[in-house]
C-alpha cells in the first residue's frame, strides 16, 4: 500500500535509506511508528534482522499483535514471561531483555542490523533508565539505531553522546507540530474556562464536581474521553460516581454487553469479582483501567475502548505509554502525582505523554484537554509552567548493577573504569558527580572481590551465576553460593522467587500463619540480607540492595499446590493484578537462574518444574497473548 508521509517522517526515512542511525523527537500521536514500520519492511526485503524494544510488556504485546497482522510469521516476541517465535527476523522485546543479550549473549544479535528503541526518552527514568543507557553504550558496532522519543529539548546533545561512543553520525529529526492540535480547558470553582488567567477569580470558589465537568465535555461533543487519575482506588471511586449516567444508546448497549460477555468468556473471567463489578459500568459506557486489575481484564477493557463503545475511561498513566488508545478528550484529575516517595507537580513531558492521547488522527480536527485545578494544592503559575512551559531535558540516571559490573569485568578487567567515560552520565555531569559515580563502581567492584565473586582476574563460580541475576544479584548468589538454592524443593523455589521481586505497599503486613518451610527460608534470607547490608554499608554503597519480602509466600505455596486464583486472593491483601504481575516476575527470575551456565542440572530441572506449575491459568502470559 502506498503511504503518504508527513515532513518529519520523510526526513527520517530519507536518512534511514542512506544508512544512517536516527533519533526522532515528535509529539505523542504524531506517527513515529510509521518510521519503524519502514525500517522493518525494508530490512525484511534485504533479509536482515530488526530488534524492536519497548519499555513495558503491555506495549511489547500490542506491537507484537499489530506487527504480526502486517508481517505474519516474521515477528517474534521475548519479554521474560513470553517467548513466541524467538528466532524470527523481527524480534520484539523489553529493553531489559535486549540489554541482557548484549552483555550475556552478543552472538545472538549478529543477524540483526537495526534496533528500534520505542520511547527512548525512558533513559531519563529514575528506576529503569540505566537499562537504556547500558543498551546504547554496549550496542554491537554493526547495529544501527532508530530512537523514537517524545519531545525532548536536548536531542542534539543526546545524539552527540551516541556519536561519541560509536564513532558514527546520528541524524536527528525534530517535529514540534501536532497532527491534531490541542485546545486546553480548566475546571476550578466548579466552572470550566479556556484561559488559565481566568483561574484567579476562583481562588476561594466552590469545589470541583465531577458530574458538572463530564456533562460539559459531553455537551461539547468531547466523548470518548480518557480521564487520567494518579491512584487506583481513585479511578474506581470516580467511575462509581458516574454509574447512574448512561452514555450509550440502545444498540451500543446491546453491542457492548455482547462483546464484554464474549471476551470475559474467552479469557476465563466470568467468575472474577472485578469483572462482575465492571459489568454494570460497562453497560453505561464507563470503565476503569489500572495495574491492580488482571492483565486479561485490562485487555478486555482496552478492546472495548478501541471499539469506541467505552465513552469515559478512568485510568492511571500507563495507559498513555505508547499503547494506541486515542480519544477525543483527555481529563487530568490533578496536576500533581507521586514521583518516587513524594507528591510533586507533573513534569511537562509526562503531561504531554498523556495529553497527547486527545485528538484522533483522521477523525478529529482538534483534541480537548481538561485540567481540574485545586488552587489550594497548586498555584496558577505552576499549572502554567506544566502545561505551557518547555519539556524537561533528558538526564542520565546511570546506576550500574552488580551484574553489569561483573559482565564488564569479565571483558575489560580493571579497564572497566574507562568504560564509564563513554556513559551519558559522564557526558552530562560535572567533575564531582563523575568522581562520585566512579567511586560507586569501584566500591561495588571491591565488594565483589572481597566476597569471592571475583578470584584473581576471573569471575568465580558465584560471579558467573550473579552476572545474569540482574537486580537481585547478591541475595540469589549468596543462596546459590551456600548451596541453599539447590537444596530447595520446587515449592520453596517459587516462594523465594516471589519474595525477591515483591515490593509491599506502605504499612502492608505479611499474612499470619506462614508455613514451617517458609519461616525457615525467610529466616535464612534475612540472615543473608543482613550480611549484604553490612557489606554495602562497609563499602559505602547506597542505596542498599533490595530486601526480600515474603508477603506473597502463602499465596504462592497455595498456587503451586493447585489452588484456584479466587482462593489464593484471600491469602493476601495484594491486588489481583499485582499478584499476577509478581508471579510472572518470579517466573522471569527463575528463568534467569536456569539460564545461568553456573546453575547445575539438578537446579535447572527443579526450576523447570516450578515454572510449569506457576505458569498456568491467569498467570500464563504466553497463553493470554496466544488467545488474544
Amino acid at each position: 500500500m502506498f503511504m503518504i508521509y508527513d515532513r518529519f517522517q520523510k526526513e527520517a526515512i530519507g536518512y534511514i535509506n542512506e544508512g544512517f542511525s536516527v533519533i526522532v523527537s515528535a509529539p505523542t500521536g504524531a506517527g513515529k511508528t510509521a518510521i519503524a514500520e519502514h525500517v522493518i519492511t525494508t530490512s525484511l526485503e534485504k533479509k536482515i534482522g530488526v530488534i524492536y524494544t519497548a519499555p513495558i510488556k503491555a506495549l511489547s504485546n500490542q506491537k507484537f499483535r499489530d506487527f504480526q497482522g502486517q508481517f505474519k510469521d516474521n515477528i517474534g516476541i521475548l519479554t521474560g514471561d513470553v517467548s513466541l517465535n524467538p528466532f524470527a527476523p523481527v524480534l520484539i522485546m523489553t529493553t531489559e531483555i535486549f540489554r541482557n543479550k548484549i552483555l550475556d549473549e552478543p552472538q545472538t544479535l549478529e543477524r540483526y542490523s537495526w534496533v528500534i528503541f520505542d520511547e527512548i526518552h525512558y533513559i531519563d527514568n529514575p528506576e529503569r533508565g540505566t537499562v537504556w543507557e547500558e543498551s546504547l553504550m554496549f550496542l554491537p558496532k554493526h547495529m544501527n539505531i532508530l530512537g523514537l522519543s517524545a519531545t525532548i529539548p536536548n536531542i542534539k546533545q543526546f545524539a552527540s553522546w551516541i556519536e561519541s561512543i560509536h564513532n558514527k553520525p546520528i541524524k536527528t529529526v525534530i517535529e514540534e507540530k501536532r497532527p491534531v492540535p490541542l485546545h486546553f480547558f480548566f475546571q476550578a470553582g466548579n466552572e470550566v474556562v479556556d484561559k488559565i488567567e481566568q483561574l484567579k477569580r476562583f481562588k476561594f470558589g466552590k469545589p470541583n464536581k465531577l458530574y458538572g465537568l463530564i456533562n460539559y465535555v459531553r455537551n461539547q461533543e468531547g466523548l470518548p474521553c480518557i480521564y487520567f487519575v494518579f491512584g487506583r482506588r481513585r479511578a474506581e471511586e470516580l467511575a462509581a460516581e458516574l454509574a447512574s449516567i448512561n452514555f450509550l444508546n440502545k444498540d451500543e448497549r446491546i453491542q457492548i454487553t455482547g462483546l464484554y460477555n464474549s471476551l470475559c468468556e474467552r479469557f476465563g473471567l466470568k467468575t472474577d469479582r472485578t469483572a462482575q463489578d465492571l459489568y454494570q459500568l460497562v453497560q453505561q459506557g464507563i470503565a476503569y483501567h489500572h495495574a491492580g486489575m488482571l492483565p486479561t481484564l485490562k485487555e478486555v477493557i482496552e478492546r472495548l475502548f478501541t471499539s469506541r463503545l467505552i465513552k469515559v475511561i478512568f485510568t492511571t498513566e500507563t495507559f498513555a505509554l505508547g499503547i494506541n488508545m486515542p480519544s477525543r478528550s483527555v481529563i487530568f484529575d490533578g496536576l500533581r502525582k507521586f514521583y518516587g516517595r513524594y507528591v510533586r507537580n507533573l513534569k511537562t513531558r509526562d503531561f504531554y505523554q498523556m495529553a497527547g492521547r486527545a485528538g484522533r488522527r483522521g477523525i478529529d480536527t482538534e483534541g480537548f484537554v481538561y485540567s481540574r485545578i485545586n488552587l489550594q494544592k497548586i498555584r496558577i503559575d505552576e499549572a502554567k509552567r506544566i502545561i505551557f512551559g518547555p519539556p524537561e531535558e533528558v538526564r542520565s540516571q546511570l546506576n550500574n548493577s552488580y551484574a553489569t559490573i561483573l559482565n564488564l569485568y569479565e571483558k575489560y578487567k580493571d579497564e572497566l573504569f574507562k568504560v564509564y567515560s563513554s556513559s551519558l552520565h559522564y557526558f552530562q555531569s560535572r567533575k564531582n558527580d563523575q568522581k562520585e559515580a566512579l567511586m560507586l563502581i569501584e566500591a561495588k567492584l571491591k565488594l565483589l572481590k572481597d566476597w569471592g565473586y571475583i578470584e584473581g582476574k576471573n569471575l568465580a563460580q558465584k560471579g558467573q551465576f550473579a552476572k545474569t541475576a540482574y537486580g537481585y544479584e547478591l541475595i540469589l548468589s549468596e543462596l546459590y553460593g551456600q548451596q541453599i538454592l539447590e537444596q530447595l524443593d520446587e515449592f520453596e523455589l517459587g516462594v523465594v522467587a516471589a519474595a525477591v521481586v515483591f515490593e509491599p505497599r506502605k504499612n502492608q503486613r505479611i499474612p499470619s500463619g506462614l508455613s514451617k518451610s517458609t519461616r525457615r527460608i525467610k529466616k535464612t534470607c534475612e540472615e543473608i540480607y543482613d550480611k549484604i547490608k553490612n557489606k554495602e554499608r562497609r563499602f559505602r554503597i547506597y542505596p542498599f540492595s533490595k530486601i526480600p519480602y515474603f508477603h506473597l509466600s502463602t499465596a504462592m505455596e497455595a498456587w503451586l499446590r493447585g489452588t484456584t486464583f479466587d482462593k489464593i486472593l484471600r491469602l493476601s491483601d495484594t491486588d489481583e493484578g499485582e499478584v499476577v504481575r509478581y508471579f510472572r516476575m518470579g517466573v522471569q527470575v527463575l528463568r534467569e537462574i536456569s539460564d545461568s551456565k553456573a546453575a547445575s542440572y539438578i537446579l535447572k530441572d527443579k526450576i523447570k518444574e516450578t515454572i510449569r506449575v506457576i505458569n498456568r491459568d491467569v498467570v500464563d502470559a504466553e497463553k493470554q497473548l496466544r488467545e488474544s
